[in-house]
């Protein structure tokens, strides 16, 4: 369904221009309301800017679901709900979103970008961008902890959101050719604390899957029900690599499916970028962990 031409060829790292630069929203045509209600008390209008080479939303205060649909020909069933990051202040659609879905649809995974409500942030572009190096920079701070609980409260508009996304995908699951049974949720930095929160406390979602793209590890209890969890981190992200890995010995404690890869270098956010560290090999890594589960192919 998606051929979403407002995302380009992704720039070679030395082209990456860490400015941001307002920009025009850009055109999304099969963008889909998915339902919950506007934010409420927010004042300032969604926004967009450029970063990195890269397109990033801030101040959504309407949830939207972006379908990208493969081939029927070459479709396995098999769908995947995609949350960009971005500390819940802004959302890197193109790098950890459209980026993403289309490579999941070359392999024949249906995949939906989801463009959740975030915490307002200045309408001025100056001052926000002083919030987010302030926010960024410091990184010595104890990483947010993943508690079922806390999580229910403090992503209650994004929690919403993501369960949103799966009724409406399991909805129109016969329109799209989705096995509504095989939807699962790949999530990025705060988009992976989200991913979380929806596998655990997110009611009616039930993913089939999880990833986790360098986001929180700390421990946590386990339900005996958690779905396969994919980790991906690199050993220099300043947010999440210097905290332990309790999560991934939480899961595997549990004796739920736990996979993880920690990588040499990659940094925070590699996402799709182009870049010289073996942090590039995560989404081949994702894909073969999702064809050893049985998701690239039809189910029998």
């Amino acid at each position: 369904m998606e051929k979403n031409d407002c995302a380009s060829e992704a720039p070679v790292p030395e082209q990456l221009d860490h400015t941001m630069t307002s920009i025009t929203i850009p055109d999304q045509p099969n963008a889909i309301e998915i339902g919950t209600a506007p934010l409420p008390d927010a004042t300032a209008p969604e926004a967009w800017h450029s970063q990195y080479g890269s397109q990033f939303a801030r101040n959504v205060t309407v949830a939207t679901l972006t379908p990208f649909l493969p081939d029927p020909a070459s479709a396995s069933g098999a769908a995947v709900v995609v949350a960009p990051g971005g500390g819940f202040r802004t959302l890197s659609m193109e790098n950890e979103g459209w980026d993403v879905a289309r490579a999941l649809v070359k392999r024949g995974v249906a995949a939906f970008v989801l463009k959740y409500r975030l915490t307002q942030t200045p309408a001025d572009m100056d001052e926000f961008k002083r919030l987010m190096d302030k926010m960024f920079s410091n990184t010595e701070r104890r990483p947010p902890r993943p508690d079922p609980e806390q999580m229910k409260v403090h992503l209650a508009p994004q929690l919403e959101d993501s369960c949103a996304a799966f009724a409406l995908i399991r909805n129109r699951a016969a329109t799209w050719k989705i096995d509504p049974d095989r939807i699962g949720m790949v999530g990025f930095s705060a988009g992976a604390m989200l991913t979380l929160a929806t596998a655990l406390v997110g009611e009616n979602a039930r993913p089939a899957f999880i990833g986790n793209i360098y986001g929180p590890l700390a421990s946590m209890t386990v339900p005996a029900d958690a779905p396969p969890l994919f980790v991906a981190l690199a050993a220099d992200d300043p947010f999440f690599a210097n905290s332990g890995f309790g999560l991934i010995e939480s899961w595997h404690a549990a004796k739920r499916p736990v996979e993880f890869h920690l990588y040499e270098q990659g940094g925070h956010g590699f996402g799709m970028y182009p870049k010289e560290t073996t942090s590039t090999g995560w989404f081949n890594a994702f894909v073969s962990w999702l064809a050893m589960h049985g998701m690239l192919k039809p189910k029998a």
